[in-house]
């Protein structure tokens, strides 16, 4: 059946190695169960467990999707920066529940299948500035690892410079030692994951927050009354998590979703709608390059490409990602995209969707594990978004910064996006930015009529939102 349906022997390689390669990617990236369902948590009315459920369960449907249809070795799961994006900047900052924020991410991934089916996804991607698409991803890191040292209680606020470094003072100051316990921790897996990368330990990251979560536990003998009241919500029951995906995540983008009352309470209609049109477009958009720069990246590590350059059955792996966003919707999470983390798979010697299908296996029986997902604590999952944050500053080396008309568009999409927390405003300051420049040097002519109409539309928002 393996030869059948991905042709192993005929990509030259082994049932084995594929084994191999799908846990090996499964371990690099099984962190999202646990940094997304934390995230999800903070959220009014929205389970831990049930964002667990719902991550590994469209984790897992996209990753075999993708292995079935493109009969490639990648792995797909909730993407990090748009998860932070749904949470601090759609519900907690517009203001929208976080069914109403589903019906986004639905949007997004049925505009993304029709993209990718008609064809006109490249046209979108041609329509954005280069500059802008380069700096996507590292503005979208600085995002998750702003709020990562928020998480940790790096970064805390001030009144007078609005943000500030946490005090450290245990002899004069007003730190106490409960305070600075978790945030040591968190520098300790930050450090951690660094040292075992350095040294090509695989699943870093994963075993950098389980090692955390060991030290956290260890040192709260020191820490008085910090066992008082462990373990008493704790349920080890694995259906329990199940029961909450059923009732508070699966579905809701139905039964709630469309039911925008609430914001329209204190907002118009010509407002929510261009809010829902411009913030589906963010999603869209940051969707369509992540995914885009992931396949041809994961596959250019791999010596996967094509004689030509391109990603073998590109266009089933565009689609396989466009339809898991959809069940992500339905599930009750957030984007879901390729995780370039799957390139330590293709290391391994991954070269076919056998690979993808034990990783998506894996999620399936990782399902079961979220009782014990829910003890590790939120300083080890920040230690996670800080250091993906610096992996996806990679980017910024391919912008000519000598070039001031790549360097503002540039620096305003990857400064803006941690200074509002809104991805979409960084991408709009981009675009708009660009076309003023392009316009004001004379150089109109050379815009693309796409760019023209995307910078309008956040023109508007801007006019209308603010």
């Amino acid at each position: 059946m393996a030869e059948k349906l991905f042709h192993v022997t005929e990509n030259g390689s082994n049932l084995r190695t594929e084994v191999m390669a799908g846990l090996t990617t499964f371990m690099t990236m099984a962190y999202i169960l646990m940094v997304n369902a934390g995230m999800f948590a903070e959220l009014p009315g929205v389970s831990y467990y049930a964002i667990y459920i719902a991550t590994a369960l469209s984790a897992a449907i996209g990753t075999i999707l993708i292995g079935l249809l493109a009969n490639l070795p990648l792995a797909q799961a909730s993407a990090m920066g748009s998860n932070a994006f749904f949470v601090y900047t759609v519900c907690l900052g517009f203001g929208l529940s976080y069914a109403n924020a589903l019906v986004l991410i639905l949007l997004d991934g049925i505009a993304f299948i029709l993209l990718t089916v008609t064809g006109l996804r490249r046209k979108i991607f041609e329509a954005i500035p280069s500059a802008v698409r380069l700096t996507i991803p590292a503005g979208v890191g600085l995002f998750i690892a702003f709020i990562g040292l928020q998480n940790a209680g790096i970064v805390v606020a001030d009144p007078a410079t609005f943000v500030n470094l946490v005090s450290f003072n245990l002899l004069f100051g007003s730190a106490t030692w409960a305070s600075v316990m978790p945030i040591l921790v968190t520098l300790a897996v930050l450090i951690g994951i660094a040292v075992m990368t350095c040294k090509g330990v695989k699943g870093a990251v994963l075993w950098g927050i389980l090692g955390g979560t060991a030290l956290y536990y260890l040192l709260g003998v020191t820490v008085p009354g910090f066992y008082d009241s462990f373990g008493a919500s704790l349920d080890l029951n694995p259906l329990t998590a199940f029961g909450a995906f059923g009732t508070s995540a699966f579905g809701r983008v139905f039964t709630e979703g469309f039911d925008f009352s609430a914001y329209l309470a204190d907002h118009n209609a010509a407002q929510l709608a261009l809010l829902i049109g411009t913030t589906a477009l963010a999603f869209c958009l940051v969707d369509m390059f992540d995914t885009i720069g992931t396949l041809y990246g994961a596959c250019a590590r791999g010596n996967l490409l094509t004689p030509e350059g391109e990603v073998p059955n590109m266009e089933k792996a565009m689609l396989a990602d466009a339809v898991a966003t959809v069940c992500g919707a339905v599930c009750g999470t957030s984007t879901v995209s390729s995780y370039v983390e799957a390139s330590a798979g293709i290391a391994e010697g991954g070269k076919t969707g056998l690979s993808a299908m034990v990783t998506g296996g894996l999620f399936l029986l990782a399902m079961f594990l979220g009782p014990f997902a829910s003890l590790v604590p939120e300083c080890t999952t920040a230690a996670a978004l800080i250091y993906v944050g610096i992996l996806m500053m990679d980017c910024t080396k391919k912008i000519n910064w000598q070039d001031t008309a790549q360097a503002v568009p540039a620096f305003l999409t990857l400064i803006i996006m941690p200074m509002t927390y809104n991805i979409s405003y960084g991408i709009a300051f981009g675009i708009l930015s660009h076309v003023l420049i392009a316009v004001l040097s004379g150089k109109a002519k050379e815009l693309h009529a796409g760019t023209w109409v995307i910078a309008g539309l956040f023109a508007v928002m801007f006019l209308v939102t603010h």
